[in-house]
């Protein structure tokens, strides 16, 4: 028996998912219900593993169908991405994965450079906090924010940033803040998913430590700052994450550089195969221009 499922299976496994429901599944797969359920019980036999919990309200996927999801999703979403790049007649697609933060604050607003100086090559980008499968052919480059512990791929470091106290302009002078203690009597703002974190940094320049309650807390960079933004708090940001809101004056930092706590934790990662491709090492020449020119 082979190792993998019958792609049959696969889609109906993925549509029955994120429909919560055979029917509509079946509907959107032109198959009967009955061949959608006949589908998935294959897939849980061959897989030894129930995928769903049937309830009279519908189905929910089990702790073993979401780990299954979070697999499969991306890869099945490559293998309709490169069947239609072919069905299309595009040969020099290039397909990078990013961290959700740096996919839309760093890269998005410079593709356009990447665009006129590549014209030929069509860029596909996903972003998720869950790091890319290189083994299910799901990204060709994966942009991952986190500390570098991936062995048998190349990691580059792409720049060191600092991290430190942002609010906006009237939330400083309504708070009036002029030393890090007083960060204690004011809303924070937590990012759930970043390296650095409220602990961090008031251990590194404070005497007191960090409060255990946070106003609002966030598992993406952008609405941390979006909130910080509109005055709800002060966020323990990056200033390149963060560079847009102080160039148009949303935010700015409330203490000095020496309140800094400055870390490397961007990087991109592919197998040394991938950069033999011209598509993928014309992509890492771009990014690493982009990155000098910061």
């Amino acid at each position: 028996m082979s190792d993998i499922p019958p792609i049959a299976s696969l889609q109906a496994f993925e549509a029955v998912a994120r429909r919560r429901s055979f029917a509509l599944a079946a509907t959107e797969l032109h198959l009967t219900a009955s061949a959608i359920s006949h589908q998935i019980a294959r897939l849980e036999a061959q897989l030894e593993v129930r995928l769903f919990e049937r309830n009279a309200h519908g189905v929910n996927l089990s702790a073993a169908g979401e780990q299954y999801l979070a697999r499969i999703g991306s890869a099945l979403t490559s293998l309709k991405s490169a069947t239609n790049d072919l069905r299309h007649g595009v040969r020099n697609s290039l397909y990078v994965h990013s961290s959700p933060g740096f996919a839309g604050l760093w890269l998005l607003p410079r593709l356009r450079s990447f665009s006129q100086s590549h014209p030929n090559i069509s860029l596909n980008l996903a972003a998720a906090h869950t790091h890319s499968d290189f083994a299910l052919g799901q990204s060709d480059i994966d942009i991952r924010y986190g500390k570098p512990q991936w062995e048998g791929l190349e990691v580059e470091s792409l720049f060191e940033e600092a991290v430190l106290p942002l609010a906006s302009p009237s939330f400083i002078r309504t708070w009036k803040i002029a030393k890090p203690e007083q960060l204690l009597d004011v809303p924070l703002i937590r990012n759930n998913m970043s390296v650095v974190q409220w602990s961090d940094w008031f251990e590194r320049f404070t005497e007191v430590h960090a409060p255990d309650h946070f106003t609002f807390r966030f598992d993406r960079t952008q609405m941390t700052l979006d909130a910080a933004a509109q005055g709800l708090g002060v966020s323990l940001s990056s200033l390149v994450n963060a560079q847009g809101y102080i160039a148009n004056g949303l935010l700015k930092p409330i203490f000095r550089m020496n309140k800094a706590i400055k870390v490397k934790a961007h990087f991109a990662v592919y197998p040394s195969h991938h950069a033999k491709r011209p598509e993928v090492n014309s992509f890492l020449k771009w990014l690493r221009a982009e990155v000098r020119n910061m």
